[in-house]
């Protein structure tokens, strides 16, 4: 009885204790706070760079432009403006997706995407931009700037990659030339050494076949040759190429149509000779070069030699010559021209 008692005192005292110690106490214990799980060095995302440079169809940098960038998170656009040197550059950029949208007043909006990645230095490629089009939307651009950019293009258009084509717009509807641009252009055509070289070869073929003999042979004959025809070029230029079209407020270019069937662009090649555009941008009768090729001829009256001096009636002959070359010279750059001159602005009708 008393072994049963002591029993039961110990199996209380047990019990007792288990609800003060909690050693001896079998509830569940608290797990410690879990700590945040640092990422690795792999799964870090760093900002990165881009920058560029903005250039013009010539290769000329373009200052002040706007660069903008958007990038694929919701975040604000950024831009910033070319330097001095045209470049930009875009610092602690997140990483992904992004777009730049390149914007100068007298050239057409271009944009540029690519994919930036964590702690990269993006180089985007050159960006070139295309003189606007459409110069109505430029605002707060005058039409003198936008056609000055345009001159800068056609100087740079030779055929073969040499000869000289700059009297040929591939902008359909190009800001028109004021005066001081429209001399700019025959001065250019003049000086171009290819100019002058065509003009001694043309010379020297005079005088193998003893064209002109009043001039002799020998060095002083080919001078005399070779006189006479620059002499030739820069009075039918600059009389046909900016006198006439400045006083007269006509474009002297030849403005390059290459879409239609064949039919319509040979006659509109052909109607280029007797036509031309206004500097209102209508189409009229063209006196500056039907004038140019009479007063051409008539000045070449002065050092021609005597038996080879024109009268009126062969003057008359020459300039209808005249116009009839400048048809077929048309309908060769309709069809021809072209498809060899290697820089041509952007926005330029496709070759058929």
């Amino acid at each position: 009885m008393a072994r049963q008692l002591k029993s039961g005192l110990l199996g209380l005292a047990l019990l007792a204790l288990s609800w003060t110690s909690p050693s001896l106490a079998q509830t569940p214990q608290t797990p410690p706070n879990p700590q945040p799980q640092l990422p690795t060095p792999a799964s870090q995302q760093l900002p990165g760079t881009i920058s560029g440079t903005v250039v013009d169809q010539s290769g000329a940098v373009i200052v002040g432009a706007r660069v903008q960038l958007t990038g694929q998170d919701s975040s604000p656009a950024q831009q910033v403006f070319t330097g001095d040197d045209g470049q930009f550059s875009f610092a602690n950029v997140a990483p992904g997706p992004f777009q730049l949208t390149i914007m100068s007043p007298r050239f057409a909006t271009r944009t540029s995407s690519g994919v930036l990645h964590s702690g990269e230095t993006y180089l985007v490629p050159q960006i070139a931009l295309a003189v606007a089009a459409d110069i109505e939307v430029q605002v707060g651009v005058s039409p003198d700037e936008v056609a000055e950019e345009q001159i800068k293009v056609e100087e740079k258009q030779r055929v073969l990659g040499f000869i000289p084509n700059f009297y040929v717009s591939y902008v359909p509807n190009a800001a028109p030339l004021n005066r001081k641009q429209k001399f700019k252009l025959a001065w250019k055509t003049t000086i171009d050494p290819v100019t002058i070289l065509l003009v001694g070869a043309v010379a020297g073929v005079e005088q193998a076949q003893n064209h002109f003999r009043g001039y002799g042979q020998g060095a002083e004959g080919y001078g005399k040759r070779f006189g006479a025809g620059y002499a030739d070029t820069v009075t039918a230029t600059f009389i046909g190429g900016a006198i006439l079209p400045s006083i007269l407020k006509q474009d002297p270019r030849y403005f390059y149509k290459g879409t239609g069937s064949n039919t319509s662009r040979s006659l509109y090649a052909i109607a280029n000779a007797v036509i031309c555009k206004g500097d209102n941008g209508r189409w009229q009768p063209n006196y500056s070069n039907i004038l140019g090729n009479l007063a051409a001829g008539g000045i070449s009256n002065a050092y021609y030699p005597a038996d080879d001096r024109n009268g009126a009636a062969l003057t008359f002959e020459n300039t209808a010559i005249g116009i009839v070359a400048t048809a077929i010279a048309n309908l060769f750059q309709e069809f021809v021209v072209r498809k060899f001159t290697p820089k041509l602005p952007n926005n330029a009708p496709a070759s058929p």
